[in-house]
């Protein structure tokens, strides 16, 4: 009956060995989600899981980075709720821990419109007799080498207005400073890079989109042999100028705008009068 003797009919050489599922036997999470994305017809996306905080610094990640995001009531630099979690990473750019997480609301001097809790999820009863704990976000900062904002260039003014410190800080913006298309992503807002990623998230919560930040920048994949916060990290180390062309004329504004964009140099023409230089 058997031609080995091993309890096992002879195959035939290549022929593929299935075993059949009993029909009562329910997939598991994992091979449902290999059996769809194997038809090449579906895109399976992972929830977050936020990291824990590590109880101590490894000493191979000796070096730490702070990733900020911040809610507002309007478009100006006041801010009525900071986020921020601190992290590890070493001179490579890889990433070690999570070191420490703040999350606190600003009660704003006027009533949030409705608009603005659209957008963002904050109401006026979740501000009500709130304020932003600034010493312990500063615990936070105190010892960063990096700190990383999704539009650095928006939310270090705020920074700044609290504290002269940190403007001595290295700042890295994470929408400018990556170059996301060769990685493969159509877009630099927050819901692109996340989704993309292969991931979703509970945004406008808490610490959630720091997280989600810190996943996208940690992911690795085939086409690059580092990450996106390698990447970030090189970039942030660059020395730049930038230059001002204060009180030109008015009429230079399309060559100073061109030499800006080809060459390391940013001008900024301001309208004088008598067009003055």
């Amino acid at each position: 009956m058997f031609a080995d003797g091993s309890g096992m009919s002879a195959l035939r050489p290549g022929t593929e060995l299935r075993v059949k599922r009993p029909a009562s036997a329910p997939m598991t999470e994992d091979e449902m989600v290999a059996h769809l994305t194997g038809t090449g017809r579906h895109r399976i996306l992972q929830k977050l899981e936020p990291r824990q905080v590590a109880p101590f610094l490894p000493p191979e990640f000796p070096f730490k980075c702070i990733i900020l995001d911040t809610e507002t009531t309007g478009l100006n630099h006041r801010k009525d709720e900071i986020r921020v979690i601190a992290f590890s990473f070493d001179e490579q750019g890889a990433i070690g821990d999570v070191t420490g997480i703040y999350s606190g609301l600003q009660q704003p001097s006027v009533p949030i419109p409705n608009e603005i809790t659209r957008l963002t999820g904050i109401t006026d009863e979740m501000v009500a007799g709130q304020s932003i704990d600034m010493r312990a976000v500063w615990s936070l900062f105190d010892m960063a080498d990096l700190i990383i904002a999704h539009n650095a260039g928006f939310v270090r003014p705020f920074c700044e207005s609290f504290s002269p410190a940190f403007a001595a800080k290295a700042w890295a913006g994470l929408n400018s400073e990556i170059d996301w298309s060769s990685r493969g992503f159509e877009g630099t807002k927050l819901g692109y890079l996340v989704g993309q990623a292969g991931f979703f998230h509970d945004g406008h919560r808490a610490v959630d989109d720091c997280f989600a930040l810190l996943e996208v920048l940690a992911r690795q994949d085939a086409a690059h042999p580092t990450t996106a916060f390698a990447e970030l990290h090189r970039a942030s180390q660059r020395s730049r100028v930038r230059i001002y062309a204060e009180n030109s004329p008015y009429d230079y504004k399309d060559l100073l705008k061109h030499a800006a964009i080809v060459g390391p140099m940013e001008a900024k023409v301001s309208r004088s009068p008598g067009g003055s230089r």
